[in-house]
């Protein structure tokens, strides 16, 4: 493959933990195969006289913990000049998030954007689950106090956390018996203008909440991450704890009943959650688990990920 020019938009390179963070990752595998890497941040994205445009700064990495980059002098470039740009920035998904999309999708065809800009907007990720049906726990998508109570009246134990939420933040485990919904349901209609998501609790999740990783569609490798005792949170960096994980013939199943959408869509990097028999998220975003997989001898993600990114540029 000849040499890539990809520019990355992500969350500035200063302020990322190297040792779990998938952009790094990407960013190192690109640079082992002689790809040139460009950095920089959402707000300096712009669009202008129909050119989309961005300050970027060439960029070294390098895979140690406190000197891990070296940018260059900053330099205003038309970003359909460069043949790959990463979507990467992390969420919250709110309207900057959104207006990103709407400037990355004009550079395609001619610049490939991974994942696709406009899949990612449409594809919010507590919302795309609901499109499998069968796959995924009872759900309620509302902010309609009343139909949040006669599905906690139903199911009993729930989940109640923000729509655009990411990272385990917001995320209230209400069993049954439990007085405080009334309260929570003020803090969130305070808190969130969106409507709010509502689960089943499922209780396997004290077992792990395994994060998949998938490349065009196909699982590629996964972690089991394990919540604290006194969490039902299984976020990492609140305190979860990461172990390897085989696929279950059940996970295998989800995976290929969802694969030839998230091919379709262009999104060739995505990490899905399952929860015992449950698909609980599919991230699209900024999906990470790669480092950790590779921690525990498991696929070299990024490798995968960089073999389906030249292929489509061959396509």
């Amino acid at each position: 493959m000849s040499r890539l020019t990809v520019a990355v938009q992500m969350d500035h390179i200063a302020r990322i933990n190297i040792s779990g963070d998938t952009t790094f990752a990407l960013m190192l595998e690109a640079q082992r195969r002689g790809h040139r890497l460009l950095h920089y941040t959402p707000d300096r994205l712009s669009l202008r006289d129909g050119r989309v445009e961005a300050r970027v700064e060439p960029v070294a990495v390098r895979d140690v913990k406190g000197d891990h980059f070296t940018l260059g002098d900053p330099e205003l470039i038309d970003l359909s000049t460069v043949d790959v740009v990463l979507l990467r920035q992390d969420p919250p998904f709110n309207m900057a998030y959104i207006s990103t999309t709407f400037l990355l999708e004009r550079l395609q065809p001619k610049t490939l954007v991974v994942n696709d800009p406009r899949s990612v907007r449409d594809a919010p990720e507590k919302l795309f689950v609901t499109e499998f049906p069968g796959l995924t726990p009872p759900t309620l998508i509302s902010r309609d106090p009343i139909a949040i109570r006669a599905f906690r009246a139903e199911h009993g134990d729930i989940i109640i956390k923000p729509l655009y939420g990411n990272g385990g933040a917001g995320v209230f485990r209400l069993a049954e018996g439990d007085q405080n919904l009334a309260s929570l349901l003020e803090v969130f209609a305070t808190a969130f203008p969106e409507p709010f998501v509502v689960q089943r609790y499922i209780p396997e999740v004290r077992q792990g909440d395994k994060r998949i990783m998938l490349v065009e569609g196909e699982p590629v490798g996964a972690i089991n991450r394990v919540p604290a005792a006194d969490e039902t949170r299984s976020n990492m960096h609140v305190g979860g704890r990461a172990e390897p994980a085989a696929l279950t013939a059940r996970e295998r199943e989800i995976c290929a009943a969802i694969g030839p959408e998230l091919r379709r869509r262009g999104l060739v990097l995505v990490g899905i959650d399952v929860i015992g028999d449950w698909l609980t998220e599919i991230n699209v975003t900024s999906p990470t688990g790669v480092r950790e997989i590779a921690r525990f001898g498991g696929a070299d993600v990024p490798a995968l990920t960089w073999d389906a990114i030249e292929a489509r540029r061959k396509g």
